[in-house]
């Protein structure tokens, strides 16, 4: 009957390591699991035992292959798409999978084994592979994490590994798949409301570009012919008119100006000054802000509802969600609320001195706070602002919409009067002329 060795934690978090007898994985999990353990790695002992001779070779180690000394080429060819950074989308499906499998009662290992023979995605395939390689070393599932920062955020190592000390990693895995899954959610939601607005902009675009570079300067050709001399344009029309020569006659100087512009709106944003203006901004800006506002507050109470139930400490899921925010206003609120914890005073003083949260969140923490319950209030207001979000997309894609219209009937109307302007003078001189001529 074959050995297997395993390592498991009991309900304290404390780890043990043992050797089971029995005939198969999936019995070795229900007799680690009848005596009060959560198992974390089961490896067959044969097998554990076979690895450093196959280490020796490479693959298989040949007869005296050991001795034979060449050059070692190694070709790391990076190519763009296939290193770097996961796709939210395709970490939350990766989440939720390893979730199922861990709940269902595979071993975490023989999970990331499975996932990884049929993961599509190189990068995360790779990833998978590394992570399997660092457990069956003896490395726990958090610490594997841990050397992939571009993929697993903090927020994502820290909650596995209260998950890993706690014993319960299958519930914290469905905690944070589902939390990635409701973010993911509201992204989504956010970029389809912003689809439109960016489409009227960039239609807005083409249609001033045709007009100021093919349709005005042949109007211009047009009014030097019909004006007399001496006579000069509406000052309006003489504007319209220059914007269409810098366009039209000074294309590269045109452009290298707007290339200039956004290149030195980048380096402010950069700056402490320039992100904390444009976080304020996006806070308090009409129509986008109050949209902006609910979901920076959904994420932040849906993040610190996950850490503190999951049993990450106070202080340290505070840390985690000031870096993980998104916001400058609201990671300086967050970072006032750790420093009054951290003096052993309540989240709800700092909360309201920011400003940023509405009275209803700073009351409900507040009740939270008192009865002891402050990750289930946590996740209800982030329910009732995710619900929020979807109402005020929807309010806002409906406003936009003649917002947008009446943006490009100004545009455009502008240079059609602009054109017609000359024209009403040559009629009106016309006329005047005609009836000096009748007396």
């Amino acid at each position: 009957m074959p050995k297997y060795n395993y390592v498991a934690m009991d309900s304290r978090g404390k780890e043990s390591k043992g050797v089971l007898e029995v005939a198969s994985q999936n019995e070795a999990i229900s007799r680690i699991k009848e005596m009060g353990l959560h198992p974390t790695r089961i490896v067959e002992a044969d097998k554990t035992k076979d690895k450093p001779a196959e280490k020796k070779g490479g693959a298989t180690a040949r007869p005296g292959e050991g001795k034979k000394k060449g050059i070692s080429i190694n070709l790391n060819i990076r190519i763009p798409g296939l290193g770097g950074k996961v796709k939210t989308k395709v970490l939350t499906t990766f989440t939720r999978q390893l979730a199922t499998l861990v709940d269902a009662g595979l071993p975490l290992l023989r999970g990331l084994r499975v996932l990884e023979k049929q993961e599509q995605n190189p990068t995360l395939k790779k990833i998978i592979g590394d992570l399997g390689t660092a457990i069956e070393s003896g490395s726990t599932f958090s610490e594997g994490l841990a050397q992939h920062p571009k993929v697993f955020n903090r927020l994502f190592v820290n909650m596995v590994k209260a998950g890993e000390l706690g014993g319960v990693l299958e519930v914290v895995l469905n905690r944070l798949s589902e939390f990635m899954e409701k973010a993911q959610k509201i992204k989504g939601k956010v970029i389809a409301a912003m689809f439109y607005p960016v489409a009227v902009i960039l239609v807005a675009v083409v249609i001033l570009a045709v007009l100021m570079v093919f349709v005005v300067p042949k109007f211009k050709t047009i009014f030097k012919d019909l004006l007399g001399p001496g006579q000069e344009l509406p000052g309006f029309t003489q504007f319209v008119l220059g914007i269409s020569d810098a366009i039209a006659n000074h294309f590269v100087v045109t452009i290298g100006c707007l290339a200039g512009f956004v290149i030195a709106m980048n380096i402010f944003i950069r700056t402490k000054a320039g992100r904390r203006l444009l976080d304020k901004f996006k806070l308090i800006m009409p129509v986008m802000g109050p949209v902006m506002s609910k979901v920076a507050i959904a994420r932040f109470t849906r993040t610190l509802g996950t850490l503190v139930s999951s049993g990450v400490p106070i202080l340290q899921a505070l840390t985690i969600v000031k870096e993980t925010s998104g916001n400058v206003i609201i990671a300086t609120a967050i970072a006032s609320v750790h420093e009054s914890v951290k003096e052993g005073e309540t989240i709800t003083a700092p909360l309201e001195a920011s400003g940023v949260f509405p009275p209803m969140v700073i009351s409900m923490v507040d009740v939270g706070e008192q009865t002891g319950a402050l990750p289930e209030m946590l996740m209800k207001i982030a329910d009732n602002y995710e619900d929020e979000v979807d109402n005020a997309v929807s309010a806002m894609t409906s406003l936009l919409e003649p917002i947008m219209i009446v943006f490009l009937a100004i545009i455009v109307g502008s240079i059609v009067i602009a054109l017609f302007l000359p024209l009403i003078k040559i009629i009106d001189t016309l006329g005047g002329s005609e009836g000096g001529d009748e007396g």
